[in-house]
């Protein structure tokens, strides 16, 4: 992952805003897989009831502490997903197509339907469509996986990438919010949630080899799904320099 082109492209803002309409899809369902973790692995019903694993229960509900209600650089409780969009929004990258999404999945309609008809690039959709799959197959330590090796793994490093790039651009260094964010998340992600993350996937596999290797499986798969994404990024940011620059020449000639 770390040799992905990807990472060493971000270089201008208009690069990172590209990135980060796409990858922004990636933090909303990332919160999707959490929950998930946690109606499964934590009781969330009433009347409450205990649950079977206490130590699996405290590893999600600390995550899902810090995913969802972390601290902003103003000190206001905010989801890390709303910290984005701030983020987004700061740096001006487009918030139209995942509000679109949301809104249209808050009316009850169908989500394969949503994704199909508010998500416009291939890659983003299959990556979405993926996620979910997971999900549906109710499977925990599938779903740990996927939110393990398919995310928590990998995030922190294409971030730092980022913060990089930014603070060899005297133009982004105003970026407060997106400052904070990247390194929040690799604060947290990489060094608490990560640790945690590999904990729970011991705990929920066990000496289990079948779930082993379904878990393996779907790290894998979400790898793929990833990589894909990534994919797509760069061919996006690649299109667009490729225009700037064309038109950039004309306007010389």
């Amino acid at each position: 992952m770390q040799q992905h082109p990807l990472y060493g492209q971000l270089s201008n803002i208009r690069d990172i805003q590209i990135f980060m309409e796409y990858h922004v899809y990636a933090v909303w369902d990332f919160m999707s897989l959490l929950k998930s973790l946690q109606r499964n692995l934590t009781c969330v019903n009433v009347p409450w009831t205990p649950v079977k694993n206490a130590k699996i229960a405290r590893f999600v509900n600390e995550i899902v502490h810090g995913e969802e209600s972390d601290l902003n650089e103003l000190g206001e409780p905010r989801s890390h997903y709303e910290m984005y969009l701030d983020a987004m929004q700061e740096i001006g990258a487009s918030t139209e197509g995942i509000y679109r999404l949301l809104s249209n999945l808050t009316r009850g309609k169908n989500l394969d339907q949503v994704l199909d008809e508010n998500v416009e690039h291939e890659a983003v959709r299959s990556f979405l469509k993926y996620t979910f799959e997971v999900i549906n197959s109710e499977k925990s330590h599938c779903i740990a996986s996927a939110f393990t090796f398919g995310r928590e793994d990998v995030i922190p490093d294409m971030f730092f990438e980022i913060v990089q790039n930014s603070k060899n651009s005297d133009s982004t260094n105003n970026f407060i919010k997106l400052t904070y964010y990247l390194e929040r998340h690799i604060e947290v992600d990489g060094g608490e949630h990560g640790p945690l993350s590999l904990e729970m996937m011991v705990e929920l596999c066990g000496e289990d080899p079948i779930k082993w290797q379904e878990a393996e499986e779907t790290a894998v798969n979400a790898l793929h799904q990833r990589i894909a994404l990534w994919d797509a990024i760069h061919a996006a940011i690649t299109e667009n320099n490729t225009e700037t620059k064309h038109r950039i020449e004309e306007e010389l000639i």
